[in-house]
């Protein structure tokens, strides 16, 4: 689930506005110094209001191509991210220039987040930057036109958007059905290869020109600390996690081989991605009923008592909304209702791919989904809400500070305040009539750790393979083979059907021709655990932590505000510390939550092949 915001979007440059002047460096001595923070701070300030400008008209350009796919808009996007990619850099290369000067402690930070403020780097070369940005258009364009036509049950053409694909990978149980809509979307991916490989080159120009060895390693730097040592950061939270998710595999593996049989799912081997209820097999909760744990009470139906209330998209969002007033926030402002879209609409393309967005700097909110009346839209609409409500607490930050502490921040607040969707929540909403026993909370825990645990691999797959393809060490020669020999080493998943160098699945996620970084998500999910263990300790909530809920309390959001008001302004530790008391993200909080589930599966898998 992606953000929209600051520097992130494409941009359409007024013709107005010039780039910040070069500066002169021709001094020395004491008042050399004192000239040179001058300087420095003169430019910041110039490239700040700038870049304000620039995102502004950023947002509303992407907005009308997200919401109105045409080769118009398309044309309209490129066009205006070649010129915010040419600003940028150049904004970049002359913020470089101060590297070596002693400089006030905020002029420094934001000279640096100027540099790293680019996803996607544009060489100095207009022309080259002009065909990436082309190339970048013309990927998320094919992502979000894409289709599958088949032949129905009535023998007709049937031709199915992704929406309607999804509904089928996450219903159906029937193997050759699910192997034929896997495969059928994933032919979105083959007439990317070639655009994609060729973006990976100019993108490396570009990275390089800025002093970095790749793309990849412009990404990692972003962190507060050397991207060879976020990368160590990396393995560190995922081997305390492993042992988990090798569990949690293990147990699928053997319920699903139940259902579908030892032909279809190996007893020790990895599991076929078409039958864990996804399209990228990132998230299994759609086949808990086929794991459920025997004599369990199911998992609470969220999307039956949606439906039973009548519940329509725009009181699905009501719902988020209340929630985050219930601590302490205002309401959302009344340009949310007048300009988000809530519904796909019928007479176009749209992106559907949920996304929240802070389009003018000033309170114009907005999120765009597709909404269906579901649980998991329910839980995806608060975690939008939270980019929202965070992005209005930084909003009077200067404008370079206007973002997360780090792009996971962004993406746990949400999910944080999703671990708040309890059995006493759902109660109080009256979406249930009484809560649970305690003794169900396997089946619950269950139902979220094919959600939570299953994603943590996924989550680092994808910018495995794109670090990798951007520093050459993939190939393109065997790209699509090494983007599942990781899947395989990460997730223990296999295609269901043999694929070749003529197929290009990465570019049937939609983060990979969006050129939208994943560490995030990752990084997310550690997050969300230690933050709604934080907030559940300042509100004074008793009892197991999966059971606790800050839903109404102030002291909670009175907590929660102080992390989202400081935004950028200082390093993630700092942010992390005012949160949570601790400086290292660790696996703790979430090893906590799922402890009984642990137990539980290694029970289950007692005498079970563990692993692949």
């Amino acid at each position: 689930m992606v953000r929209r915001f600051a520097l992130v979007a494409p941009a359409l440059l007024a013709l107005s506005c010039t780039l910040v002047p070069q500066q002169s460096f021709a001094v020395d001595g004491p008042k050399a110094k004192n000239s040179m923070a001058d300087q420095a701070a003169k430019f910041v300030e110039q490239a700040e209001a700038q870049l304000k400008t620039l995102s502004v008209e950023a947002q509303r350009a992407d907005w009308v191509k997200a919401t109105y796919i045409t080769d118009d808009t398309e044309q309209i996007s490129a066009l205006a991210n070649q010129r915010l990619i040419e600003a940028n850099v150049k904004l970049a290369k002359q913020a470089a220039k101060y590297d070596k000067f002693d400089l006030p402690p905020d002029v420094r930070r934001k000279l640096m987040l100027i540099k790293l403020a680019i996803t996607l780097p544009g060489p100095a070369d207009p022309k080259l930057s002009g065909e990436l940005t082309q190339i970048a258009a013309r990927m998320e364009g094919a992502y979000g036109k894409g289709k599958w036509t088949h032949k129905g049950k009535d023998g007709k053409d049937e031709t199915l958007d992704i929406g309607e694909i999804e509904k089928i990978m996450a219903g159906s149980r029937d193997a050759n059905e699910l192997r034929d809509a896997w495969v059928g979307w994933h032919a979105v991916g083959a007439p990317m290869r070639s655009d994609y490989m060729r973006y990976v080159q100019i993108a490396n120009q570009g990275a390089r020109e800025l002093g970095f060895k790749d793309t990849g390693a412009l990404w990692r730097s972003k962190y507060d600390m050397p991207p060879d040592a976020f990368a160590a950061e990396l393995d560190r939270l995922w081997d305390q996690v492993k042992p988990f998710y090798l569990s949690l595999h293990a147990y699928v593996r053997r319920r699903l081989r139940d259902t579908y049989g030892p032909d279809v799912v190996p007893a020790n081997g990895p599991i076929p991605a078409q039958l864990l209820g996804n399209l990228w097999a990132q998230e299994w909760g759609n086949v808990y009923p086929i794991v459920a744990p025997k004599g369990a009470d199911a998992a609470i139906d969220v999307t039956a008592a949606l439906r039973a209330k009548h519940v329509d998209e725009r009181g699905m969002v009501k719902y988020g909304e209340n929630f985050f007033v219930s601590l302490g926030f205002p309401p959302l402002p009344a340009t949310f209702w007048e300009r988000s879209q809530f519904l796909k609409p019928r007479d176009r393309d749209v992106v559907c791919h949920a996304s929240a967005w802070d389009v003018d700097a000033d309170h114009d909110l907005r999120i765009k989904m597709c909404i269906d009346i579901t649980g998991e839209d329910f839980t995806t609409i608060h975690h939008e809400l939270g980019h929202n409500f965070y992005q209005r607490a930084y909003e009077t930050q200067p404008f370079l500070y206007r973002d997360s502490a780090n792009d996971g921040f962004h993406e746990a607040i949400g999910d944080a305040i999703a671990l708040s969707i309890t059995p006493s929540y759902l109660k109080q909403l009256g979406l249930i009539d009484a809560e649970p026993d305690a003794s169900s909370d396997i089946g619950l825990l269950l139902k979220q750790a094919m959600d939570k645990i299953a994603f943590l691999p996924f989550g680092l797959v994808i910018d495995q393979w794109r670090w990798k393809v951007f520093s050459g060490e993939i190939k393109p020669e065997n790209a699509n083979a090494e983007w599942w020999r990781l899947r395989e080493k990460y997730q223990g998943i296999r295609p269901p059907v043999e694929r070749t160098e003529a197929d290009f699945d990465p570019g049937a996620k939609y983060h990979v021709p969006a050129n939208v970084p994943y560490t995030r998500y990752f990084l997310a999910r550690i997050l969300q655990f230690q933050f709604h263990r934080a907030m559940c300790q300042a509100a004074g909530t008793t009892g197991p932590l999966n059971r606790q809920s800050i839903y109404g309390n102030k002291a909670a959001g009175a907590k929660l505000q102080k992390m989202l008001e400081m935004g950028l302004s200082k390093p993630w530790p700092d942010a992390l510390d005012a949160m949570t008391g601790q400086r290292q993200m660790d696996a703790t909080a979430i090893l906590d939550y799922f402890a009984p589930l642990k137990v539980w599966l290694d029970k289950q898998n007692e005498g079970q092949p563990i692993g692949w």
